[in-house]
């Protein structure tokens, strides 16, 4: 029997970006929120409709057709958009086929891709653009982009709306910036790649760890960016040399059961090779130039840990350095944590907790669970047993997932 609701949840992952960018392209970015409701409605519908009668031969095709109709059955509803449905393209007309667009020159070649710059509109504010982006295109939930993002779902709630406000106001004309608008929206652009590749890396998902067709999404996006005139720049190909060498451990990370496994318990036989080299290749291309962005850092840092012959022989040293680079360019507490992880693999936890106890951290990192786990493990480690256990006993609490908690239980024991 298909399992219809596991099916939905699949396409909505994989197909609702997509379904959001492609109708939205027709109709224009003013009328997201129809747009949005349209695509829902479709997935509602295939909960129903997939149950009863099974998996359709082509899925994709037949949320497509449900969601455009709905649409347009919206437009015709409302009074004021009939010139907004007259331009619309039909493509659910005879075979219900969705025919490939055609983009004038300098236009961003992918509907996915140029729905980012759009929703990265500089008259947005920066927090509220990442928000948009995560909830319309990549199919976030609220709780997820809070703990991305580090703040709380009714923050989400109200940058969301601001940031729909925003695009109500567009012109209906409007379809891809001018190029050097594009170029000033590149810095949103990455950030929110950067971020749909951690969610797929280490998912805030009650029920899967690891999301890897959010990394393949995030990688074919970054090499789209790469590609374009517009894009093709240092900082996108450390991005895209970073994503890479992550990718290449995710056959590793996770042991039998589905659960996450530790970096030094990791089998490296499993690594991709060819992800490796890609990355390798990628960080070269970043280094042409003079820039040097946070994304050339965090790269550095994880070609330290993949071609390192074994955890022990990783280079911490090296690692602890790229991390101070990464506080002098991007400063932010999060990077001294990790930079203090570094430090006490190189040369002692009471090195590491030096490094902590000199710094205040936010509230935002106070009460995140990774700011306990470090400074449990550095505190176990050290020999404060009971220190440690606060910290444990505070990290297991505030641990967003059963996965991260299990970690963190054989990390701390």
């Amino acid at each position: 029997m298909t399992d219809a609701p596991g099916l939905v949840e699949h396409f909505f992952r994989r197909e609702y970006g997509r379904l959001v960018a492609v109708l939205t392209r027709k109709v224009g970015v003013r009328h997201i929120d129809l747009v949005e409701d349209a695509v829902q409605g479709a997935l509602l519908a295939a909960l129903t409709a997939w149950t009863a009668q099974g998996l359709p031969e082509d899925p994709a095709a037949w949320l497509y057709r449900v969601a455009y109709n709905n649409l347009i059955g919206d437009l015709r509803r409302t009074a004021g958009r009939l010139r907004i449905l007259e331009r619309a393209v039909d493509a659910v007309a005879g075979s219900g086929d969705d025919p490939a667009p055609s983009y004038f020159a300098g236009e961003v070649a992918d509907d996915m891709l140029r729905m980012l710059f759009v929703c990265c509109d500089d008259a947005i504010p920066r927090e509220s653009r990442l928000v948009l982006a995560l909830k319309t295109l990549c199919g976030f939930s609220a709780a997820e982009i809070a703990l991305r993002l580090f703040t709380t779902e009714a923050n989400v709630h109200k940058r969301l709306a601001r940031a729909r406000d925003r695009l109500r106001e567009t012109p209906p004309d409007v379809q891809t910036p001018p190029l050097e608008t594009l170029r000033s929206r590149l810095p949103s652009v990455r950030a929110v790649l950067y971020l749909l590749f951690n969610e797929g890396y280490l998912s805030a998902h009650a029920e899967q760890a690891i999301r890897r067709e959010l990394c393949d999404e995030a990688v074919r996006l970054a090499t789209l960016l790469a590609e374009h005139s517009v894009g093709a720049v240092p900082e996108t190909f450390a991005l895209l040399a970073l994503m890479h060498l992550h990718a290449a451990r995710l056959g590793a990370r996770l042991d039998g059961m589905g659960g996450l496994l530790l970096l030094e318990e990791q089998d490296r036989s499993l690594w991709d090779r060819e992800r490796m080299r890609l990355g390798a290749e990628w960080l070269e291309r970043a280094a042409g130039g003079e820039t040097f962005s946070r994304f050339h850092a965090e790269a550095g840092i994880a070609a330290e840990h993949c071609f390192a012959p074994s955890f022990g022989q990783t280079r911490w040293r090296e690692i602890a350095d790229l991390y101070a680079m990464l506080e002098r360019i991007d400063p932010s507490p999060l990077h001294t944590m990790n930079r203090a992880v570094a430090v006490a693999e190189w040369q002692g936890p009471e090195a590491g907790l030096a490094l902590l106890q000199a710094i205040v951290p936010p509230a935002w990192l106070a009460g995140s669970y990774l700011w306990d786990a470090v400074l449990g493990d550095l505190h176990r480690r050290a020999g404060n047993c009971g220190i440690a256990q606060g910290h444990k006993e505070r990290a297991l609490a505030a641990a967003p997932t059963e996965a991260v908690r299990s970690l963190l239980r054989r990390r701390l024991a």
